[in-house]
């Protein structure tokens, strides 16, 4: 979440000058400086596929996800396509924790016990290529495009009624920082435009300079109708989401109905836009987007890069995988099987405790594998982290795996 550090003394004076001057206004209502300032240089840090288009701030990426869903809704309706109701999304994806967002999740886990609840839309295979189940001797293209062609037949299987696909550009905590082989997205894009279907790019973890671009759908000149992005997006200082929406679809509500059915009480709420907009501010004038290109011989991901992979050598290490400054661990009992360790063990919790007892901490997942099995550790650290800092985590990681081998 914090790409930044922590403590930064811009970022709170922001937020107090801000909250010295207006501290809270209903977005239905009004409007403020902050508020559409912030929107412009937000749109301009996305790029050209977003000139002309909107942002429609939430306090989260929960809420984000919920709005980008209704969006496309009404999207589709505003252009006379009503039938088109449905999502697709990936299994084991995470897409957050209210219902409408665990409906296009495929995160087992965060899934079961809500089930009864949550309105059921169709999940398709995902890329994951430490455990792919097509052939991945060409550098996995062809395996990116097997995946790409479930999403057809997915829109396929409800004829004229999906609305929008939503994916994590590069996964979260679910699958742990799978990277998409190359190919894979540029053809789900195609698939989404030639069935009338939106993209939407869930950018929450990936987004803001994370993986060593604005956002990571630039590694692959990937044009989302929609894009969502948190978390880094004020780095922690404030709660703050943002949906960016492209000048086709918010041309298609301004020339229809002229308004979007939807609002959150604390949507663009000035004090965490405000924070927001320092942060951003930090992250270009400190070049922080070029610190997490791991791609660039002398940043500081690239030695995050090679600190992980020399994790290899460690005996329950099955893979190391990531971009930029997002990066997974995936453990395995048996390196020439790949077979994972028994989910009764949680043996990402248990690396996770011993890491914690030396001073490091990691977030620690489990289900990588099926949902229940496979363990797998999520790495995000911010782009002020020294060289020193990551020698020092990888030795402690690295000792805490092997302390932690049952």
């Amino acid at each position: 979440m914090n790409f930044i550090g922590h403590g930064v003394d811009e970022i709170a004076a922001a937020m107090s000058v801000q909250g010295k001057q207006l501290e809270f206004v209903h977005s239905s209502q009004f409007t403020t400086p902050v508020a559409e300032e912030y929107a412009a240089e937000l749109i301009d840090f996305a790029g050209k596929n977003f000139e002309g288009g909107c942002v429609y701030f939430t306090c989260g990426g929960s809420e984000s996800v919920e709005t980008a869903l209704k969006l496309a809704r009404q999207y589709q309706v505003e252009i006379g396509q009503s039938k088109r109701h449905q999502m697709i999304s990936r299994g084991q994806s995470y897409h957050g924790s209210t219902l409408g967002a665990l409906s296009v999740s495929g995160n087992k886990r965060r899934r079961e016990m809500y089930l009864p609840m949550v309105r059921e839309f169709a999940h398709v295979a995902f890329p994951y290529c430490y455990r792919c189940a097509f052939d991945c001797t060409d550098g996995c293209r062809n395996c990116g495009q097997e995946y790409a062609a479930e999403l057809e037949q997915g829109i396929e299987a409800a004829p004229g009624e999906v609305a929008a696909f939503i994916v994590e550009p590069v996964s979260g905590a679910t699958l742990g920082a799978v990277v998409p082989p190359p190919g894979y997205l540029q053809s789900v894009a195609e698939i989404c435009r030639g069935h009338g279907v939106l993209l939407i790019a869930d950018e929450v973890m990936s987004g803001m300079g994370r993986t060593g671009r604005n956002f990571a759908v630039e590694h692959w000149d990937v044009a989302p109708d929609i894009l969502i992005t948190a978390k880094g997006l004020s780095s922690g200082y404030a709660p703050l989401g943002a949906v960016l929406v492209s000048k086709r679809v918010a041309d298609a509500i301004a020339h229809g109905s002229g308004a979007f059915l939807h609002g959150f009480t604390y949507n663009s709420h000035p004090i965490s836009l405000a924070a927001g907009r320092a942060v951003l501010k930090l992250v270009q004038a400190r070049k922080l987007v070029q610190a997490a290109d791991s791609g660039c011989q002398d940043s500081i991901a690239t030695t995050l890069r090679h600190g992980l992979e020399s994790l290899r050598e460690a005996k329950a290490v099955g893979d190391v995988r990531g971009i930029g400054l997002l990066w997974g661990v995936e453990f395995v009992a048996d390196k020439s099987t790949k077979r994972p360790f028994s989910a009764e063990l949680n043996f990402a919790g248990r690396v996770a405790q011993v890491a914690t007892r030396r001073g490091l901490l990691v977030y620690p997942m489990q289900g990588c594998v099926d949902g229940i099995a496979g363990d797998h550790l999520l790495i995000a650290p911010p782009a002020v982290i020294t060289a020193e800092q990551i020698d020092w985590a990888v030795k402690q990681l690295r000792e805490a795996i092997e302390e932690a081998v049952p």
